[in-house]
C-alpha cells in the first residue's frame, strides 16, 4: 500500500510518500480500504515530536478514516462504509480499525463527508456534553470556533439548545461561526473576551468553557466563569503551565477538567461511538449539523495539508484524498 512515512521528527518536509505492507487487522479488527483522511492538530504535533502513538499504535499518522471494509468483525461486513477513529495509520490505503470505534456513513453523505466526523465528533461529544454537562439553556464558550473542534462544538451546543458564544480570530470568522449558529462571535485580536463575556452575560458568566489554547488563557477562562461553571481542556496550544489564583474555583465552585482521546480503551470509545450513533447521527441525517470542510489534498500533499493546518488560515477540516 502507499502511505504517509514521517523520515524522523521535524516540519512537513519530514513526510513523504512511500510503499509498503497492508496493516493486519487484530481480533475484533476490521480493515478498511481508505477513501478519505481527515488532517488534524495531534497529527502535527506527532510529527514534531510532541504526541507520540500510544504504545500498540501504529506510527503512521493519521486518527480518523473513511473507507469500505474489506476484512469483516464484529457486526460489519465486507463492503460496508463506514468512518472509524483510530489511534494511528490513517494516511495510508489501507487501516485497520477496531470493529467498536466504526460508525456507519450517515445516510445522504459521501465518504469524504464521513472522514471528517470522527476525531472531532468524539471530541466534542465526550468533552462538552459528558465530561462538561452542558444542558439546554447553559451557555458555552468556544475557544477557536473556526477549527474542525469549533465548528463542530458550536453546530451540536446550538442544536442541542445551548446559548454558544465563541472566539475566532478575524471578522470574517466571527461572521462564519454565527453563520453555523453561534450567538455570539469574538474576535479575540481586537476585543478582550474576558470583557465581553462579562458584557454578554450581565457579568454572570458562563456555563461552560471548552479550551485548547492554555497557557495564558486559564487564568482568563476562569474569570469568564459563572458559578457552578466548567472549564474543560483538551489541548494547550499556548502552553501547558500558567500561574493562576485558585480564589476563584472555591469562591464559585468551579470545575476544572479535562481530558485526551487517543489513549483511551476501546471500550472506553466504542460507549463514545455508541452515544454518537444514537444521539448525533440522527442530526447529521436531517442535515441539522454538517461537518465543515476546507480544503482536500491528494495524499501525496500531505505535507501542505499539513503548512495550511499550521497557519491556523482554515475553517473547519482538512481532508486527505487516498483514492
Amino acid at each position: 500500500m502507499r502511505f504517509i512515512d514521517t523520515s524522523g521528527i521535524g516540519g512537513p518536509e519530514v513526510m513523504k510518500l512511500a510503499e509498503g505492507p497492508a496493516p493486519t487487522p487484530g481480533q475484533d479488527e476490521v480493515l478498511i480500504e481508505v477513501a478519505w483522511a481527515g488532517v488534524n492538530r495531534p497529527d502535527v504535533a506527532q510529527r514534531a515530536g510532541g504526541y507520540p502513538p500510544p504504545p500498540g499504535a501504529s506510527p503512521i499518522l493519521g486518527l480518523e478514516v473513511a473507507g469500505r471494509v474489506v476484512k469483516a468483525a464484529g457486526p460489519w461486513r465486507e463492503g460496508d462504509e463506514v468512518c472509524a477513529l483510530v489511534s494511528g495509520g490513517g494516511y495510508a490505503e489501507f487501516c485497520a480499525a477496531p470493529a467498536a470505534q466504526c460508525l456507519p456513513v450517515p445516510k445522504g453523505m459521501g465518504l469524504k463527508e464521513a472522514a471528517a466526523l470522527p476525531e472531532t465528533f468524539f471530541t466534542v461529544w465526550t468533552n462538552v456534553f459528558e465530561r462538561g454537562r452542558l444542558q439546554k439553556g447553559e451557555t458555552l464558550l468556544v475557544h477557536g470556533g473556526t477549527s474542525g473542534i469549533g465548528t463542530t462544538a458550536i453546530q451540536l451546543a446550538h442544536a442541542f439548545g445551548a446559548r454558544v458564544f465563541t472566539t475566532a480570530g478575524s471578522d470574517e470568522k466571527c461572521a462564519f461561526c454565527r453563520k453555523i449558529g453561534a450567538d455570539e462571535a469574538i474576535n479575540y485580536r481586537t476585543q478582550d473576551f474576558v470583557e465581553e463575556v462579562r458584557r454578554l452575560t450581565d457579568k454572570r458568566g458562563v456555563e461552560l468553557i471548552l479550551d485548547m489554547v492554555g497557557g495564558p488563557y486559564l487564568e482568563r477562562n476562569i474569570r469568564c466563569l459563572a458559578v457552578e461553571g466548567r472549564l474543560v481542556q483538551i489541548a494547550f496550544l499556548q502552553g501547558s503551565k500558567a500561574a493562576i489564583d485558585f480564589t476563584p474555583m472555591m469562591t464559585k465552585r468551579l470545575t476544572l477538567t479535562g481530558s485526551t482521546l487517543r489513549p483511551r480503551t476501546v471500550e472506553q470509545k466504542a460507549a463514545i461511538a455508541r452515544s454518537l450513533k444514537q444521539h448525533v447521527w440522527p442530526l447529521l441525517e436531517a442535515g441539522t449539523v454538517r461537518p465543515i470542510i476546507h480544503k482536500t489534498f491528494p495524499l501525496a500533499e500531505a505535507a501542505e495539508a499539513h503548512r495550511l493546518m499550521e497557519s491556523s488560515q482554515h475553517i473547519g477540516k482538512i481532508l486527505l484524498q487516498v483514492r
